[in-house]
């Protein structure tokens, strides 16, 4: 009982967060156990893995994961809403139309790890590392504040604000002072990101739509902006170095704070 009033008010707590902009950090205790234990084994998790159908999916919703090696397992399409996956290793693991919408993966390894057409909205990942992941293809309305992403793809995936539905507040991804370098970002949608300060050193932002994106003091050096949408995009202090195909980006005499780019 105790437990399952314990879930209740992080639901509740995670509700009432989001509609905060996606602030849920300062709210919550993550030295608790309920943050940083775990009350399943890897093998517990491969049995219910085993008995999960197409229909009847492997369901990790709320459960306490934190610190456990799950790296190399195939969790496609499991629900881990509202679980914690704090320092949990899920390198290399298939996470492919996986559901982690509101979950916590505070540095959290994903090194390689296989996240396509995942949902990830309201999801908690600071510090997470998702060096060479590919996302392609998911909804990202993630906190991504300082993560690694280094050769990761993100192409065709949803991290950009829906204007239609407000009522949570601004939901988008957060990926300040990220590092982003070559990254695949071909047609993804950044409108309303925040990457500030984020490195995006040789990456390809091809089709890709900044509509309104922060990239205040962003590191854009080498990127690939072939029909890339900066339209509203704030690039105050990012330095623009040697980009390709700006010639043929979209809007970008539409983009803010031009005058203060950093260009060599």
């Amino acid at each position: 009982m105790k437990r399952s009033i314990g879930i209740a008010t992080l639901g509740l707590a995670l509700l009432t967060i989001t509609a905060t902009a996606q602030d849920m950090m300062r709210h919550v205790d993550l030295s608790s156990p309920d943050m940083v234990s775990a009350e399943m084994t890897r093998a517990e998790v491969e049995a219910a893995l085993a008995a999960a159908t197409t229909v009847a999916p492997a369901d990790f919703t709320g459960k306490r994961l934190s610190g456990l090696d799950l790296s190399g397992l195939n969790l496609s399409g499991a629900i881990f809403r509202a679980a914690r996956l704090n320092k949990t290793r899920l390198a290399g693991a298939r996470l492919d139309r996986a559901i982690l919408d509101q979950a916590w993966l505070l540095e959290a390894d994903l090194t390689g790890a296989s996240l396509k057409g995942a949902n990830l909205f309201a999801s908690q990942m600071p510090r997470a590392r998702l060096d060479g992941a590919d996302l392609s293809g998911s909804r990202i309305a993630a906190d991504l504040t300082g993560a690694s992403l280094v050769g990761a793809s993100i192409a065709d995936a949803n991290l950009g604000a829906d204007m239609r539905n407000q009522s949570m507040g601004l939901m988008r991804a957060i990926l300040k002072s990220a590092n982003l370098e070559r990254l695949n970002a071909r047609g993804a949608d950044l409108s309303r990101v925040d990457l500030e300060f984020a490195a995006l050193k040789g990456s390809d932002l091809t089709g890709a739509s900044l509509k309104g994106a922060q990239l205040g003091g962003a590191d854009l050096t080498g990127i690939t902006v072939i029909d890339t949408d900066f339209d509203g995009a704030d690039l105050d202090s990012a330095r623009l170095i040697a980009p390709i195909g700006l010639d043929r980006a979209k809007n970008f005499d539409k983009a803010k704070n031009r005058d203060r780019l950093i260009k060599q």
